[in-house]
């Protein structure tokens, strides 16, 4: 077996090495390498980018690694589609404005059925069978090397268009998916979330972080709050519009609404919690940006996102003896079994959950006279 460097896509900031358990001389070596990081979930390291450091890691393992070009990968084309096509596309776009789906969703329906209907441009797609369906699925899965979300989504899209627009029978839509991946989430410990949170010198900054952790939200969720949405008095935050379009209450910490009353004297928002310059939403893209620097300054797990806040806030309750049920309604999950995801990646030590080989020798006394004989 070889150790796998993999060549670092476009822009990326770390190179993910794979080494297999019993090269535990070449592991130790890259123990050794300034920044480096275990991540136990993919079960791979990695080290900062820099072209110093990937003509370290040849060196070091000079004849026992291989490199894996992530970058060979086709880029699906840019495609321009005729007339009839460009019809079908305008009511798929006019149905999904009709039933309320986000511009998100929107966006991904129609990117992927653009693909759809470009590759059967020749064809009646009244009469495309499951077979002709799932062939061009697996051309995508094929070519372009789409992972399982993708190929969900293209499936959702073309499952949408022809039983929504073109009134088709749902058996018809019975498309072959791809395994559901039992990932777990990425969490930081409690020690890793006090670092970053604490990080921004500005307070706005710091307020943000803390908001995202403290509430358990979505970057979007965070970004769609309104001043009105504190609810000091009742110790609560109101989440207006949710994923799914759910509106749900979180826990509001004493902490936190001690930030933001300190941040409300300094930048006195006028309608949004948290606005940007011109008065308007802040931007994703600034969220983004602060948690970036803040990870990076701070060396916490350097594949956490913003988001990964949101799994430490539930995996953290977990931990801390809350209820399933009440962390199920605080995320604004529909079904108790996509929280319970969270019970897999509690921080498992002897300090939190008693041995029973412990117990059962504390709880029985041993006669120490026959024991000796």
């Amino acid at each position: 077996m070889k150790i796998l460097i993999y060549k670092p896509v476009r822009q990326a900031k770390r190179i993910k090495v794979s080494i297999p358990y019993d090269m535990k001389e070449e592991r130790e070596m890259l123990k050794k390498i300034e920044g480096r990081w275990y991540h136990k979930n993919q079960k791979l390291w990695s080290i900062p980018y820099t072209p110093e450091n990937f003509n370290l890691l040849q060196k070091l393992f000079a004849g026992k690694y291989e490199i894996v070009d992530q970058n060979s990968i086709p880029q699906r084309p840019s495609i321009t589609l005729n007339t009839k096509s460009m019809e079908e596309l305008a009511k798929m776009h006019q149905k999904l404005v009709l039933k309320g789906y986000s511009e998100h969703t929107l966006r991904n329906y129609k990117h992927e059925l653009t693909g759809f209907l470009k590759y059967f441009e020749n064809f009646d797609l009244k009469k495309l069978d499951k077979e002709k369906i799932e062939s061009y699925i697996f051309y995508l899965v094929d070519k372009y090397k789409i992972g399982e979300s993708q190929q969900n989504m293209a499936i959702n899209a073309i499952k949408f268009y022809y039983e929504q627009v073109l009134g088709m029978p749902r058996e018809y839509y019975q498309i072959q998916r791809p395994k559901k991946r039992k990932s777990l989430p990425n969490v930081m410990s409690q020690e890793e979330v006090l670092k970053l949170i604490n990080y921004p010198k500005n307070l706005k900054h710091k307020a943000i972080l803390y908001t995202i952790y403290s509430c358990g939200l979505r970057v979007s969720e965070l970004l769609n709050l309104r001043i009105k949405d504190i609810h000091s008095d009742e110790g609560f935050v109101y989440i207006k519009g949710g994923k799914g379009k759910k509106d749900r209450h979180t826990v509001l910490s004493e902490n936190l609404l001690i930030l933001l009353r300190e941040y409300f004297k300094k930048y006195k928002p006028s309608y949004w919690l948290f606005e940007g310059q011109d008065g308007g939403k802040y931007s994703a893209k600034s969220v983004q940006a602060i948690f970036r620097k803040a990870r990076e300054a701070t060396g916490v797990n350097p594949w956490a996102t913003p988001h990964t806040l949101r799994h430490s806030f539930a995996t953290h309750l977990l931990e801390n003896g809350e209820n399933l049920r009440n962390i199920q309604i605080m995320l604004g999950h529909d079904s108790s079994k996509t929280t319970e995801i969270y019970t897999h990646v509690i921080n498992v030590s002897n300090k939190k959950i008693k041995n029973p080989l412990d117990i059962i020798l504390k709880s029985n006394k041993f006669d120490n006279e026959n024991d000796t004989k």
